[in-house]
């Protein structure tokens, strides 16, 4: 009996197409389309899962787009976004990893209409991520910085790439992420995102947007 229903995949997105490169090389069935600028890059990851990733590029309306794509068009379930943050919270280090267990947008401000960071007509002012992916997740990342097996980060970088940026022990934490279209630049900008949000760990362009659509999806 055929069925009628979509196929559903794994959607992956990152901010910069470094940061999907390397899961390209490792996709099988591997095809491709272009929507709206963007190249959507279906197949099978790891010969595991079926997934479409897609660089979706910089700031929160480029990644609400891209979602809404990926959910819309490929049937997406889930969506993983991944890449680069800026580290807010203190002792954070190069090379570390915080897998969000919340994210917020810290630029939205409809006051006094709506309290600082709720998300206008939603009544949230955070979105949590999924409690089951975020452990597999941490699991994941302390297995991939604490390998030696020929599978983790000192098989994917240098010697000299982790002198360089002074990576030695890099450590998984989950926590608040941030999000808005800004990049900070400034001591003085950073400490008053620490002041406004006491409880974020780091800092990026576009994880809350991604939640937000897909809240509302």
């Amino acid at each position: 009996m055929s069925s009628n229903q979509p196929e559903q995949r794994l959607g992956i997105m990152s901010a910069m197409v470094e940061e999907v490169e390397s899961l390209l090389s490792e996709l099988s069935n591997h095809t491709s389309e272009v929507h709206g600028k963007r190249t959507y890059h279906k197949g099978r990851l790891f010969n595991t899962v079926d997934v479409v990733i897609v660089f979706s590029r910089w700031g929160k309306v480029a990644a609400a787009a891209t979602t809404a794509i990926l959910i819309e068009r490929y049937n997406c379930k889930e969506i993983i976004f991944t890449g680069v943050a800026g580290g807010v919270q203190h002792g954070l280090n190069v090379g570390d990893v915080v897998v969000a267990n919340r994210l917020v947008q810290h630029d939205m401000n409809a006051t006094p209409i709506f309290k600082r960071f709720e998300i206008p007509l939603l009544g949230v002012t955070e979105f949590p991520t999924s409690e089951c992916r975020r452990d597999q997740l941490i699991k994941a990342a302390n297995t991939f910085v604490a390998a030696a097996d020929g599978t983790g980060l000192n098989t994917m970088t240098t010697e000299e790439q982790r002198h360089k940026f002074h990576i030695a022990k890099p450590k998984v934490i989950t926590g608040l992420a941030a999000s808005g279209d800004k990049f900070f630049a400034s001591k003085a900008d950073l400490d008053q995102l620490r002041n406004d949000l006491p409880e974020c760990t780091c800092v990026e362009m576009e994880g809350a947007a991604v939640a937000q659509v897909c809240h509302e999806h």
